[in-house]
C-alpha cells in the first residue's frame, strides 16, 4: 500500500470518528499528550545511571501517580465541559439566532431548552439551518472543550495533585517518625534523643532524591 493511500485511509478515520465532534478530538489528543509525556519521564528515570536504585523505586511509582491524577482530571473536567455545552446546543438553549427564529416561527419557541427536545431530531430544520446548526455546534464543542483543558491544566489539576503529594508525604513523615523512635539513654541525669524527622527534614530529604530529575517536572 502506498504512502498516499495509508494518509487517506487515515484522513478518512479521523474524519469518521471526530469530523461531527472536534472538541473529542482536543480531549483524546491531550489525554494522548499526558501519556506520552508520563511515559517519557519514567522512562528518563529509569535510564539514568546517575540515580540509585533505591530512588528509581520511589520516583517512577511516584511518576506514574501524577500521570494518573493528571489524566483522569484532564479527562473527567473537559469532558464535562464539552458535554453540558453539547447539550445546550442540543435542546436549543443555545443556538445561532437564524435557527432560533427558525424554530419559534415553527412554534417551537417554547420548547427551546427543554429536556428531551433535540433541534436536529424535532426542529425540521433545513439544509442550509442545518449546516449553520452544525458549525455552531462545533465551534462551542471545541470552546468548551479548551476552557475546560485550562481550568484542569493550570487550575484543578494542579490543586488535586497537591492534595495527594501532601498525603502522601505526611504518610512518609510518618513511616520516618516510625522507623527513628525516640532512644533515652540509661542515665536519666543526661537523656539524650535522636532528632525525630521534621516537615523540613523531609522537604529536604524529598529534594535531594529529586535532584537528579528536577529537570524533567512538568
Amino acid at each position: 500500500m502506498s504512502n498516499a493511500s495509508l494518509f487517506m485511509n487515515f484522513k478518512n478515520l479521523i474524519a469518521k470518528h471526530y469530523g461531527d465532534n472536534p472538541g473529542r478530538m482536543l480531549i483524546h489528543t491531550g489525554v494522548i499528550g499526558w501519556i506520552l509525556s508520563a511515559a517519557a519521564q519514567v522512562m528518563a528515570i529509569a535510564i539514568n545511571d546517575k540515580i540509585p536504585k533505591e530512588q528509581k523505586m520511589f520516583l517512577i511509582p511516584q511518576e506514574m501517580a501524577d500521570a494518573a491524577v493528571n489524566i483522569v482530571s484532564f479527562y473527567a473536567v473537559t469532558q464535562t465541559f464539552a458535554s453540558v455545552a453539547g447539550k445546550l446546543v442540543k435542546t436549543g438553549k443555545w443556538l445561532p439566532g437564524s435557527v432560533r427564529a427558525f424554530l419559534e416561527k415553527n412554534g417551537l419557541g417554547a420548547k427551546l431548552g427543554k429536556k428531551g427536545f433535540n433541534v436536529k431530531v424535532d426542529g425540521n430544520l433545513t439544509d442550509e439551518l442545518a449546516k449553520q446548526y452544525d458549525k455552531f455546534n462545533n465551534g462551542i464543542d471545541v470552546i468548551a472543550t479548551t476552557i475546560g483543558s485550562i481550568l484542569s491544566c493550570n487550575i484543578i489539576t494542579p490543586l488535586v495533585r497537591n492534595e495527594i503529594a501532601a498525603d502522601r508525604q505526611k504518610k512518609a513523615i510518618s513511616k520516618m517518625n516510625a522507623k527513628n523512635p525516640v532512644k533515652p539513654v540509661e542515665n536519666n541525669t543526661n537523656m539524650m534523643y535522636i532528632k525525630k524527622p521534621s516537615m523540613k527534614d523531609f522537604q529536604t530529604y524529598s529534594s535531594n532524591i529529586y535532584s537528579g530529575s528536577s529537570s524533567l517536572k512538568i
